[in-house]
Parts: C-alpha cells; sequence; structure tokens
C-alpha cells in the first residue's frame, strides 16, 4: 500500500499546468553502508492527474494498493531544495499498482520527468 501525502503543480512542454499527487511507502529499515547501523526511511514517488486542487487535497491521506520502486535511469542532475546542492543521480522512484511488475513500467528516457 502506498499512501498520498501530497499535490504538487507541474507543467507540461506546452505550459499547461496540472496537479501530481505524491505518493509514499511504508516505512522501512535499510542498513547503512557507512556507519553500518539501521536508519527508517520511505519510498517516494508522483503520478500525474486530472484532479483540481480541492479534489487533491481531498484524496491526502487516501491509501491505495501497489509500491514504489527505484528504476535505473540515464544520469542526471538533480539540486536539493533546502541546501542547493546538486546531485547526479542515476535512478528514480515509479510507482507500480499492485500485481504489476517493474518491467511493465519501464519508460522511454525522454518521456522521462524529474523525481519528487
Amino acid at each position: 500500500m502506498v499512501t498520498i501525502i501530497d499535490f504538487v503543480k507541474r507543467q507540461n512542454k506546452e505550459g499547461v499546468e496540472f496537479n501530481a499527487l505524491l505518493l509514499e511507502s511504508g516505512f522501512e529499515l535499510v542498513k547503512s553502508k557507512e556507519s553500518g547501523r539501521y536508519y527508517a526511511t520511505s519510498k517516494r514517488a508522483s503520478i500525474t492527474s486530472t484532479f483540481t486542487d480541492a479534489q487533491c487535497q481531498a484524496l491526502i491521506g487516501t491509501q491505495i494498493p501497489g509500491s514504489v520502486h527505484r528504476v535505473e535511469t540515464e544520469p542526471y542532475d538533480y539540486t536539493v531544495r533546502d541546501t542547493d546542492e546538486i546531485l547526479t543521480l542515476n535512478h528514480r522512484w515509479v510507482y507500480c499498482l499492485e500485481g504489476e511488475t517493474i518491467e511493465e513500467k519501464v519508460i522511454a528516457p525522454e518521456k522521462v520527468s524529474m523525481p519528487v
């Protein structure tokens, strides 16, 4: 299960604004490669929608079946909002409906949008 935690406004190539729902998986424990200690984290992804702001707001907290998976991509630069640090990433997070495999979600690189 994933939970709708928020929504954001985005623009398509033509400049038309739309809302994207932000999804979050349940928490999981991950072992740090550097310290060897465990930390709690969750995976996040976004999906586009045709919903109004009010509809998106009403959906926050809703749980939907599915999961969030890591997909390898061509390297790209990502700016951390809080620090303005620029990172080079080679993955993004993708929502998969329950029963769907990650192989069914492979998307052409030119159609990939920036992760959340």
